[in-house]
């Protein structure tokens, strides 16, 4: 595990807690034990995994994998995040199963929805259905824990696409992703059994 990834440091300073000796935690004083039981509660509820990244760097890396940044790559970063805090998940946890329609002019939800998930076709957790989706939708996505059980299905309803065709027309980058965030209508989810 790489030692900038999140979890690896919770992991070691978790650790490095664990081994401090009575005798070290008198040195450490009241004021210092408490501002380490503090940092230690806020590492123990998040797990370590933190979603920090800012609009900014959603469009930087969204437009970097995929080269440019319409409103489907927040709408699918959108998405994955939603599935990460359903399904209680951390980086490289989950599976996508994406179906592309003829609706959509491409599948650039799945690029969103890869960054926000660490899902890829190269670790095997990315798969593009070679089944359509179905008739009136845009896209769906079903995605689940990776090993196995049950997950959740978005489907994005090609009248999203009438919403999502104004912002790539009349905003820039932060204005799609900030519209996107906004908007409670652009997909449906479901349990996927």
């Amino acid at each position: 595990m790489a030692l900038d990834h999140p979890t690896a440091a919770s992991h070691g300073f978790r650790l490095a807690v664990a081994k401090l000796s009575i005798g070290q935690f008198r040195f450490i004083g009241t004021a210092g034990l408490s501002r380490l039981a503090a940092l230690a509660l806020a590492l123990i509820l998040t797990d370590g995994v933190s979603h920090a990244e800012t609009p900014e760097e959603w469009i930087a890396l969204g437009s970097r994998v995929h080269g440019g940044f319409g409103s489907f790559i927040p709408l699918g970063i959108k998405i994955g995040l939603d599935a990460v805090n359903r399904l209680h998940a951390k980086p490289r946890e989950l599976t996508v199963l994406y179906y592309d329609s003829d609706a959509s002019p491409c599948a650039c939800f799945a690029d969103g929805v890869a960054i926000a998930t660490y899902a890829s076709i190269g670790q095997r957790t990315l798969t593009v259905a070679p089944e359509k989706a179905p008739a009136g939708a845009a896209a769906v996505i079903v995605i689940r824990l990776r090993q196995g059980g049950a997950g959740f299905k978005y489907t994005i309803p090609a009248a999203a696409l009438a919403k999502l065709g104004p912002m790539n027309k009349n905003l820039d980058a932060r204005g799609r992703y900030d519209a996107v965030m906004a908007a409670d209508d652009l997909f449906d989810v479901e349990l996927a059994p």
